[in-house]
């Protein structure tokens, strides 16, 4: 496997580094809020909901003390409703604790909390020597090894690579070359700090990324779409009760498929039914 040249990595990312607003804390629930609405949502999105939310809910205390129906109304516009679930939920569970966990598998056993977001939280907001991987940093170590790689490969790859002690400032500069440079479509190799040390360079027969652990694919359309339609009834529920006979009109389907929705959603623990109206859970 190609390897990778820290100091060229560093010496490039350090100075160009994005400028996000988690990425001027410490603070680890706010890491931790940072990094489960920026699960398959993109920064420019998240940035305006990231202040509000940390507004309302400044301590995992002041989440946990606060309604899940509150929570999923200010979570409205981000998507994928059942994140603000796990969140709430991990709010409660570290409320109970007395502390914020500060070991990986502490972290793991958070409710909704995955390796990714444990390691993230351990080195953005604690600075412990911990390598993330991201769909970004996935498809870095795929490239430069020149070769689809398994999950077990893609962090060993990026453990081995850490650079110990500087372990903050290395993620994010992995994760910004894969935003910038290393890109899904139309990857900028001839600018890329790691260009040397790369066995595709762009040019080396298909992409090895794709189908590699990590990477992500491009999602399904959302337009006309199962998520399109759960997200409309959550968007005429944060404004209140919405009566049974509304839901398929609202969600713009039929009665058997809306009907199939509200069961999901319900399931989920993401609505309350009450004889023939919806509502959001207390």
């Amino acid at each position: 496997m190609g390897q990778l040249d820290p100091a060229a990595l560093l010496q490039w990312g350090v100075p160009l580094l994005r400028d996000l607003p988690w990425r001027h804390t410490r603070d680890p629930w706010s890491v931790l809020v940072s990094e489960v609405m920026l699960q398959q949502t993109q920064a420019s999105r998240v940035l305006p909901k990231w202040f509000v939310f940390l507004h309302a809910y400044p301590t995992a205390t002041a989440c946990a003390a606060a309604p899940l129906g509150d929570v999923l109304r200010l979570w409205q516009g981000l998507g994928y409703p059942r994140r603000a679930r796990n969140l709430h939920a991990t709010a409660v569970a570290i409320h109970e604790r007395g502390s914020f966990p500060d070991s990986f598998d502490e972290l793991l056993a958070l409710p909704g909390v995955g390796q990714y977001t444990a390691r993230a939280v351990l080195t953005f907001a604690l600075e412990h020597d911990v390598a993330v991987v991201d769909t970004n940093i996935a498809r870095i170590f795929a490239r430069v090894a020149g070769r689809r790689l398994t999950p077990k490969q893609v962090q060993a790859a990026a453990d081995e690579a850490l650079v110990h002690g500087q372990s903050w400032a290395w993620n994010q500069c992995m994760m910004d070359l894969g935003a910038a440079l290393c890109r899904p479509r139309l990857p900028r190799c001839a600018e890329c700090p790691l260009h040397q040390r790369c066995a595709w360079r762009g040019n080396a027969g298909p992409d090895p990324a794709v189908g590699s652990a990590g990477v992500s694919t491009p999602q399904a359309r959302f337009e006309g779409s199962d998520r399109q339609a759960r997200g409309r009834l959550m968007k005429a529920l944060s404004h209140g009760p919405v009566a049974n006979a509304d839901v398929a009109r609202i969600m713009q389907r039929d009665e058997v498929t809306a009907a199939r929705l509200v069961t999901g959603l319900d399931g989920e623990r993401l609505i309350v039914e009450d004889q023939s109206v919806l509502s959001l859970p207390t």
